[in-house]
């Protein structure tokens, strides 16, 4: 069930919070456009594992306040500030997609309370040397990142009716993808149950405006607010050889700056293979991690 956290800046956060609710605390951060419904565990399998697995619409999406102008880097206070509000002193945190470089920025930021890290899917910084960002990349994430490069009004021009549009009909966000596809993704997206829960991932991201995936594309093609090379805590990193969307070159090039990450480019896989392995993670991130018991009272939305 969907719940409000009113933040000490006074915006507030949508959160899912499942699992076992005295188990190790795991944060789980959404893709691109997505929110807090994305692809995830089902409650009893968190409970098998001992899990408390925390999600929350990033700003902007689905049923969190916007904060305009935010950077990767400010994923950290906010995960820092609900940590804090649900009485949680240290836990793991996982990202997908466009989530992976905010769970990084967590693992930098934080790491006094950041045990370990996953990232599966995840952009390496824009404009850095050693990487041709775009190679790869699937036209339409081309035009969006670049859009960004000439300011917020070109990404909004070219975000906003492909928002309008999935509001109105959410599964054709998943009927745009398809000529992106490979084949392996097709066979993932084939999956009637996965196809349901991407389809209200992406209406409830995107339920009010285009505001959270305008500004994931300004952050994520921004300066990050933190160097990656700067994590120190253990960190794994799970790409796919065949993705459009998120090439392997940006997981290769991470891979090759975060001292000791345990990094690997899965062969003849794409993009929402990622869906499939997110599971496997967990037991790793939480095997650092004692069991945590919740304490703070939070308000149900709606």
């Amino acid at each position: 069930m969907a719940r409000i956290v009113h933040l000490p800046d006074g915006r507030r956060l949508a959160i899912e919070d499942i699992g076992e609710p005295n188990g190790k605390p795991v944060f789980l951060l959404h893709g691109t456009p997505g929110s807090r419904l994305g692809p995830r565990p089902r409650s009893i399998v968190l409970h098998q594992m001992g899990v408390r697995l925390i999600a929350f619409d990033r700003p902007g999406y689905g049923g969190s306040d916007r904060k305009f102008g935010r950077t990767v880097a400010d994923a950290a206070a906010d995960v820092a500030a609900l940590a804090d509000m649900l009485d949680i002193r240290r836990f793991a945190v996982l990202g997908r997609s466009g989530g992976g470089p905010h769970a990084l920025a967590c693992a930098a930021l934080l790491p006094e309370r950041t045990t370990r890290v996953a990232a599966l899917v995840g952009l390496a910084p824009s404009g850095v040397d050693g990487l041709d960002w775009f190679a790869g990349m699937t036209d339409a994430n081309v035009a969006a990142f670049s859009a960004a490069r000439l300011g917020y009004s070109a990404v909004a021009e070219l975000l906003e009716p492909a928002a309008e549009e999935i509001r109105a009909n959410p599964s054709r966000m998943i009927d745009q993808l398809h000529a992106d596809l490979t084949e392996s993704d097709r066979r993932v997206l084939a999956d009637i149950g996965i196809r349901r829960m991407l389809v209200s991932n992406y209406a409830e991201g995107l339920r009010h405006s285009a505001a959270g995936w305008i500004d994931d594309v300004m952050a994520l093609t921004s300066p990050w607010g933190f160097d990656p090379g700067d994590i120190a805590i253990p960190t794994r990193l799970w790409h796919a050889a065949e993705d459009r969307f998120t090439p392997a070159d940006h997981g290769v090039w991470l891979g090759d700056r975060i001292p000791h990450a345990i990094s690997e480019v899965a062969p003849g896989r794409s993009h929402f293979d990622a869906i499939r392995q997110l599971p496997k993670f967990i037991p790793w991130l939480a095997g650092s991690l004692r069991r945590s018991f919740r304490q703070a009272a939070i308000q149900d939305l709606g």
